[in-house]
């Protein structure tokens, strides 16, 4: 299973908003939100919503590609989110997601009993490249009991 199928199985908005996963590794996602009149503002592009929803499923995606193997004693969980949109979205919008600290500075932590925190930033942007909304999310690995 991919990450994205993985995704869209456990998380059923990422799967109502039809995100197409284009990339995911440890060191960049790449998630597309097509242009569905289902899901359009006053204005005729996406709704801010839905584009808050592309940008965290991307971080998602991100998270999940650098940190599965650690699901089975630990659970990322998104502890904030701050999102700006910088110009109007129109059409189809893609998210490129980073992560904002290495793999093994945060698995070293959770290795010490630590309850890491990392952000993880996205773009998003339109077709012509313009970007349209930027977002971080900051995630937590949240050891098991």
């Amino acid at each position: 299973m991919t990450v994205g199928e993985m995704l869209v199985a456990t998380v059923p908005m990422a799967r109502t908003l039809n995100l197409e996963f284009l990339e995911t590794t440890a060191e960049r996602a790449v998630v597309r939100l097509p242009d569905q009149a289902d899901y359009h503002n006053h204005v005729g592009g996406p709704h801010a919503g839905a584009m808050f929803t592309l940008a965290e499923s991307a971080s998602g995606a991100i998270v999940i590609a650098a940190f599965g193997d650690q699901m089975s004693r630990a659970v990322p969980l998104a502890v904030k989110a701050e999102i700006g949109y910088k110009k109007l979205a129109k059409g189809v919008v893609t998210a490129t997601a980073t992560l904002g600290r290495p793999v093994a500075e945060v698995i070293a932590e959770l290795d010490e009993g630590k309850r890491p925190e990392f952000p993880v930033t996205i773009e998003i942007r339109r077709a012509d490249g313009a970007v349209t909304g930027e977002m971080t999310v900051v995630w937590t690995l949240r050891p098991n009991a």
